[in-house]
C-alpha cells in the first residue's frame, strides 16, 4: 500500500497473516483465532514489493536511475506492481508470502531443524548519538546527534515527497537552509560529523517541546537454542542487515561454539530510530542514507554494540542496563479536535441506510451500502467491528461471515457536514467467484456522541439481498425482483 492509501491496513504482511490464520482456523473470525501467524519484518529498509519498478506517471518511461526523478522532479516517479493497483498488488504479494510460509510450515517436521539448548536474552539502552569506536582500519570514529538530510524530503518511489527535493542530494540549498535554521541551525561540529549529508532538519539538537528524535535506543538479543533473534530498532538496509548477521554469526559459531547457530533479524523492534544504511550507501545520500540519523558510522556503531552484547551472552555475563529514555506519554501534544457531537438528518436514524443494497448480486459482484454514521473515534471498536456481513442460516438465524478485518470488506467514513456533525459510512464487500449462494445482509455498528453526553451505541442493517451463482437462475431472479419492486419493505431501525 502506498502513501495515497487512506484506509487502515495491515498491508501485505497483515494479509499474509490473515490468510494463514484463516487456513488454520477456517470457521473463526479474525479476533477469535487460536492459531496466530506472525509475519515479521527483517532488514527491509531498501526493499520494495513494487516489482514493476519506478516509472514516470506522465510518460510511462523509466525514471532517472540516480535521482529517481522525471524531468528533474520526483513527484511523478512512482513504483508499482505486480498488480494493476495497490490493492491488487497487496493481494498478490501477501498471498505469495502466505503460500511460502504454509509450505515451510507443512515441511517443518520433515526438513526443519529442532531447536535445542538454553533460552537467554540481553537488553540494553544505549545513547546512539555519542558512540565512539575503532574501525578495522584503526581509525577512531563517532556517531552524531540525529539529523535528517535533504533526500529524506524527497521520499522514495514507493511514496514520493514534494517540492524540489530529489534523492542523491549531497549539497545544501540556500532557500531550504534559510527555512530549516528557524527550527535549529546545526553547529559546525554537527555539519562535519554528518558529512556528506546536507542537513535539512537538525532534529538531534531540538528539544522543544521535547526531543524530536530519540538518542537513547534499546538493543536486544534473544536466544532460543541455536536460534538468535536480533532486535533491530529501525529499518536496516539489505547490506546493513547482512553485515550485522555475519558479525553475530561469527561470534556465536566461533566464540559460542554453536556450530549450527542461526541469526535472524527482527526489524522495527522496541523503538524506531529511522533507517540504517551502510557507510558506502551513506555517501550516495539517497532516501535511506539521508534518514540514517546518527551519521555515516551508524551501522558500525550498531555492529560494535551488538557484537559486545553477543560476546557477553556466549560468556554468560550480564550487560549494563543503561539509562532508560524519558517517558513522554504525559507530554504528548495533539492538534486533533475532539468529537463535539454527531447528528443525522431529521426523520432518520444512526445506522440507517442512505443508499441500500440491491436485491440480488451474482458471485463476484461488489456489494456497497451507504449508512448514516458517526465519528469512528467515539469508540474504536477494539476486538469488535464497524461492519459485519451476515448470512442467513437454514434455521433463520444470522451468522457473521465477514468483518472489517477481512480483506474483502472496506469501511470508508466521511464527514459530510462539519457544523451539524453529520457523516456517512460506505461499507463494501467484494464477493468471491465461489461465494456461497444464499441470503445476506450488511450491518454497520458504531457509537454516536450526543451534545454534552457520552457516546451511545448504534447499529443498523441493510435490506436482505441474495447472492446467486453465475447461471440462468440469476436472470430469472432479476426478472422476479423487477416485477415485485413494490413489495420491498422500507427500512426499520433495529430495537
Amino acid at each position: 500500500m502506498n502513501n495515497t492509501n487512506g484506509l487502515i491496513s495491515g498491508d501485505n504482511k497483515g494479509l499474509a497473516s490473515h490468510l494463514f490464520e484463516k487456513d488454520m482456523n477456517p470457521r473463526a473470525l479474525p479476533h477469535e483465532v487460536e492459531f496466530v501467524a506472525a509475519f515479521a519484518q527483517a532488514n527491509e529498509g531498501d526493499v520494495s514489493p513494487n516489482t514493476k519498478g519506478p516509472h514516470c506517471m506522465d510518460t510511462g518511461l523509466p525514471c532517472d536511475t540516480e535521482h529517481s526523478t522525471c524531468n528533474g522532479r520526483n513527484e511523478m516517479c512512482v513504483a508499482s506492481g505486480p498488480g494493476r493497483d495497490m490493492f491488487e498488488s497487496t493481494l498478490i504479494i501477501g498471498s505469495k508470502q502466505y503460500e511460502k510460509a504454509k509450505e515451510l510450515y507443512t515441511q517443518a517436521n520433515i526438513t526443519g531443524i529442532k531447536l535445542s539448548g538454553p533460552i537467554d536474552f540481553r537488553h540494553q539502552f544505549v545513547d546512539m548519538s555519542k558512540q565512539e569506536l575503532k574501525l578495522e582500519t584503526g581509525e577512531m570514529v563517532k556517531t552524531c546527534p540525529a539529523a535528517m538530510g535533504y533526500s529524506f524530503a524527497a521520499g522514495t518511489t514507493d511514496g514520493p515527497g514534494d517540492f524540489d527535493f530529489t534523492q542523491g542530494t549531497n549539497s545544501t540549498n540556500k532557500f531550504w537552509s534559510f527555512v530549516s535554521q528557524f527550527i535549529s541551525k546545526p553547529s559546525p561540529q554537527q555539519v562535519d560529523c554528518q558529512k556528506p549529508k546536507p542537513i535539512l532538519l537538525n532534529t538531534g539538537e531540538v528539544n522543544f517541546p521535547y526531543a524530536w528524535q530519540p538518542s537513547i535506543i534499546p538493543i536486544q538479543l534473544l536466544r532460543v537454542g541455536q536460534l538468535v533473534i536480533t532486535s533491530l530498532p529501525g529499518e536496516f538496509t539489505t547490506m546493513s542487515g547482512r553485515r550485522v548477521r555475519n558479525a553475530l554469526t561469527k561470534i556465536f559459531k566461533e566464540d559460542g561454539k554453536i556450530a549450527n547457530a542461526t541469526v535472524v533479524l527482527a526489524g522495527l523492534s522496541n523503538a524506531y530510530a529511522d533507517y540504517i544504511a551502510t557507510f558506502e550507501e551513506y555517501q550516495k545520500q539517497r532516501y535511506e542514507a539521508a534518514s540514517t540519523i546518527y551519521g555515516p558510522h551508524t551501522l558500525s556503531a550498531y555492529i560494535n554494540l551488538f557484537s559486545k552484547m553477543a560476546t557477553m551472552m556466549v560468556q554468560g555475563k550480564p550487560v549494563a542496563a543503561g539509562t532508560a529514555p524519558p517517558d513522554l506519554l504525559s507530554k504528548q501534544l495533539s492538534f486533533v479536535l475532539p468529537v463535539v457531537m454527531d447528528s443525522v438528518p431529521v426523520g432518520t436514524e444512526f445506522g440507517q441506510p442512505i443508499t441500500d443494497a440491491q436485491m440480488v448480486y451474482k458471485q463476484g459482484d461488489l456489494v456497497t451500502v451507504t449508512f448514516n454514521s458517526a465519528d469512528p473515534r467515539n469508540n474504536l471498536m477494539t476486538m469488535n467491528s464497524f461492519l459485519a456481513v451476515e448470512k442467513r442460516s437454514s434455521d433463520g438465524s444470522w451468522e457473521v461471515v465477514y468483518t472489517d478485518s477481512h480483506w474483502v470488506t472496506k469501511f470508508e467514513w466521511t464527514r459530510t457536514e462539519t457544523l451539524l456533525g453529520r457523516s456517512s459510512a460506505v461499507i463494501s464487500w467484494q464477493t468471491g467467484s465461489d461465494e456461497p449462494v444464499g441470503m445476506y445482509r450488511v450491518r454497520h455498528s458504531g457509537y454516536h456522541k450526543p451534545l454534552f453526553e457520552d457516546p451511545q451505541p448504534f447499529t443498523g442493517v441493510s435490506r436482505t439481498f441474495k447472492v446467486v451463482g453465475k447461471s440462468k437462475s440469476y436472470k430469472s431472479y432479476i426478472n422476479f425482483v423487477h416485477k415485485n419492486q413494490n413489495r420491498v419493505m422500507a427500512y426499520q431501525p433495529l430495537e
